[in-house]
């Protein structure tokens, strides 16, 4: 297998990464042939995956420009994956160029990749490091260095919690950030769900690919979901499915398998 020119390297390019995969299904081209090898194979189960992603990255923008509209100005954004166009830095400086971008993830690719995306722009940074070590996150140079912890900050958690098992305890992990952040900080979150799968047999099938990767796919019920808010008023209109989040164009005209997971945002006490 030869390993890209933009590769880093030590990297295992053997297998699948779920951050590579969803940079596949958005139509990126920072993903290897066993990326997109595993992305087909899912596909196969669930046809609808590339437009669950792509909702997914409609809500984030949609959840991202709320916090702006809210005075909100500093984001940690942890499971980020590999930049694509209007990610969360080009839509917060876009409305306030003085706001600050922390991105965290454990893919080299995705690291690597924001990096170099990110060169010369002071007012956002990317941090190696992995959502079940709160504490290597929130003590990070990165973190430290860019944001005011005693001001409030908008917390990202998009299309993360469904990769990480009830035996790493990703409610504590939750928890653990919540309480570091200061009062008025807001938690953006999507999960993917059996609720409203079009055909839970074939979603069975695309979770079988997932274990296969280095973070196999949990579907968590809505009730599940709803307990990593714990400690958060939740905004307007609660934890709904993804498309019901505050939409900029009727549901009903998205693909039904968009409505495959829940979307919240929540504002801490």
């Amino acid at each position: 297998m030869d390993r890209p020119a933009w590769a880093p390297p030590g990297i295992d390019i053997s297998k699948p990464s779920v951050s590579r995969m969803y940079d596949f299904y958005l139509g990126g081209s920072h993903n290897f042939e066993v990326d997109r090898e595993a992305a087909r194979r899912a596909m196969e189960f669930m046809p609808g995956l590339p437009k669950i992603m792509q909702a997914n990255r409609a809500f984030m923008r949609r959840a991202v420009r709320c916090a702006v509209e809210s005075g909100i100005t500093q984001f940690l954004d942890i499971g980020s994956g590999i930049p694509t166009f209007g990610n969360v830095h080009e839509v917060v400086q876009a409305a306030n160029p003085r706001a600050k971008v922390v991105y965290v993830d454990h893919d080299p690719v995705a690291v690597e990749h924001s990096r170099a995306v990110l060169a010369g722009n002071d007012g956002a940074t990317v941090l190696a490091a992995d959502l079940r070590s709160p504490q290597e996150i929130l003590n990070s140079p990165e973190v430290k260095g860019l944001l005011d912890l005693e001001q409030p900050v908008a917390l990202l958690l998009v299309a993360i919690l469904h990769f990480v098992e009830d035996a790493d305890d990703p409610y504590a992990a939750v928890a653990e950030l919540r309480d570091a952040l200061a009062p008025g900080s807001l938690l953006v979150l999507t999960h993917a769900s059996y609720d409203g799968v079009p055909a839970r047999e074939e979603a069975a099938g695309t979770v079988g690919v997932y274990e296969k990767t280095r973070n196999p796919l949990v579907m968590r019920t809505r009730d599940e979901i709803a307990r990593f808010f714990e400690g958060y008023e939740m905004v307007e209109p609660g934890l709904v499915q993804m498309p019901h989040w505050r939409p900029e164009t009727p549901p009903e005209q998205e693909d039904p398998f968009t409505f495959s997971g829940y979307a919240g945002v929540g504002r801490g006490a």
